[in-house]
């Protein structure tokens, strides 16, 4: 079952674990019982593969602060670059 994390003016954050279909239900603080709201938070990604991990990071940095490239990156393309497009076929 997924797990919601909840927060109390009163008391801070808590978890509280419940079917999806009991998502938008109201939780009450274990401590105090008040009403808590729910916090809503990314997933977990630190399950994903490190590589894809550090793509996501950075098209989210990219959105509010874009870098921009000021020299080549990547691999140079293989055999060289052909003056006529790869999917072009020449008999």
């Amino acid at each position: 079952m997924p797990i919601y994390a909840f927060t109390c003016a009163r008391c801070g954050d808590f978890d509280v674990v419940r079917t999806v279909a009991d998502a938008a239900a109201p939780a009450t603080c274990p401590a105090c019982g008040t009403a808590a709201r729910r916090v809503f938070s990314p997933p977990g990604l630190r399950l994903l593969a490190k590589p894809l991990r550090g793509a996501l990071d950075r098209e989210e940095k990219s959105a509010h602060e874009p870098e921009v490239a000021r020299t080549k990156q990547g691999r140079p393309m293989p055999h060289g670059h052909s003056p006529t497009p790869p999917w072009v076929l020449s008999h």
